[in-house]
């Protein structure tokens, strides 16, 4: 039996959801699933809409059933799904309750294993309940954090009968890799989603599964510590600060000319108004593209400036972000080098020695320790803290691939408030 891809549709959203289910069916797409997110937002009503209009494809109901199993399993069944989820981590009663029902209803169970801790024991043993399926499931939180399904799945499917699918962060270039480690059932998501051409991407993957070949594609992966800059070279401060939940930003802190870019890991300095000792110092501590990160209480006179400039340009510096004042400006802006301030001024102040080099420090209303990253465009420049990089810079990316899906969709013939249903989601009054 080939492979079988399964689309997650997990949207709140049923207009967009419906939509991708088109151009995932004309891509390849062989089983439809009304992800959790649909379900909670448009109900079973969302699994009507898909059994209507595609009444031959297998339709999954992804209730991620926690009690109450033969009530859900009934309804989803009567909505039109063939398939319906039940979560391995819920009671021992409620994965057998839901089994039973299946047979009585005429759907299929699904046993995710999210959230279980001994995977491989909970797998056998819900096969041995009566399950029909077992899914391997990485979660989207702990894709962020850099994991992925593909030791799990091959222990599982080399120890169980029945057929094992897998989900977390599948894309082209991993979905034969998927099958490779026993999945029979590849489940998908974002990777085709979220891309700019949803069809296309589709197709790719659908390629990808039939042939045994890893196809290219540039978004879609999380990754681990080794490629946060990598993924940062690819994400604007904007999409940083999204997905800092709208954080992260120095208020205040201004791009020196247009089309800058700044991407690397800060050396802090706490210097004293004037006193330019301790960020000249800095310039010879640095490693190649550190991002050098001054506090200077957000005051003049200027302590960088075209000679500090010439030194870091030397030594490979990515970049400056002072809170006080920069000079030479013009000569900053023709060398092309990265370098954001609260303020110009032409005056310098003098070489003393005060303060300290890789200490916490306070720039703006954000603190910054040695060794967070920063990422700076025209729009300013955002902090990511080293504690959660790995996290965010993977959910900046996921931010990235959302806003190039919307973008389509508006290109398309639509608008942003259209798109979004924007109405629809305004926090209601009581």
């Amino acid at each position: 039996m080939k492979p079988i891809l399964q689309l997650a549709l997990d949207f709140v959203d049923l207009k967009r959801a419906l939509k991708s289910a088109q151009a995932g069916v004309s891509g390849g797409a062989d089983w439809l699933e009304a992800g959790t997110p649909l379900i909670k937002s448009e109900g079973l009503h969302a699994v009507r809409e898909l059994r209507k209009l595609f009444p031959s494809a297998v339709i999954v109901a992804d209730m991620k059933i926690m009690d109450a199993g033969r009530t859900e399993v009934e309804t989803a069944a009567k909505a039109g799904a063939d398939i319906v989820d039940v979560l391995g981590a819920s009671s021992d009663a409620t994965i057998r309750e839901c089994i039973q029902a299946g047979k009585n209803y005429g759907a299929k169970i699904v046993v995710d294993m999210i959230a279980v801790d001994d995977v491989l024991a909970r797998a056998k043993q819900v096969e041995d309940f009566g399950a029909d399926y077992v899914s391997v499931h990485c979660a989207i939180d702990e894709q962020m954090e850099g994991k992925d399904p593909f030791d799990m799945l091959r222990q599982v499917s080399q120890a169980l009968s029945i057929p094992v699918a897998v989900a977390g962060g599948i894309n082209s270039e991993t979905a034969a890799k998927a099958v490779e480690a026993g999945a029979s059932i590849v489940i998908v998501g974002g990777a085709i989603t979220k891309a700019m051409d949803p069809e296309q991407a589709a197709r790719d993957i659908r390629q990808g599964l039939d042939t045994g070949t890893s196809i290219g594609t540039t978004l879609f992966k999380r990754k681990g510590e080794a490629q946060i800059r990598e993924i940062l070279e690819m994400v604007s401060a904007a999409n940083l600060s999204d997905a800092l939940h709208r954080g992260g930003v120095i208020q205040g802190i201004r791009p020196l000319y247009p089309g800058i870019r700044m991407v690397g890991r800060a050396v802090t300095v706490r210097t004293y108004p004037g006193d330019w000792a301790k960020p000249v110092q800095a310039i010879d501590l640095a490693e190649p593209g550190d991002i050098i990160v001054i506090d200077v209480g957000g005051t003049g006179p200027a302590i960088w400036g075209e000679l500090a400039t010439h030194s870091a340009v030397q030594q490979k510096v990515g970049g400056v972000v002072i809170d006080g004042a920069i000079r030479d400006t013009p000569e900053i802006i023709a060398m092309k080098f990265p370098a954001f301030s609260r303020l110009v001024m032409p005056n310098a102040g003098e070489p003393k020695g005060f303060g300290e080099i890789g200490v916490p420090i306070t720039v703006g209303n954000v603190r910054v320790e040695p060794g967070d990253w920063l990422l700076g465009d025209d729009d300013g420049v955002v902090v990511l803290p080293k504690n959660i990089a790995v996290e965010y810079a993977n959910r900046s990316m996921d931010v990235l691939e959302r806003e190039n899906r919307i973008r389509e969709e508006i290109k398309e013939g639509s608008t942003l408030s259209q798109v979004t249903e924007l109405l629809r989601w305004e926090k209601k009054k009581g």
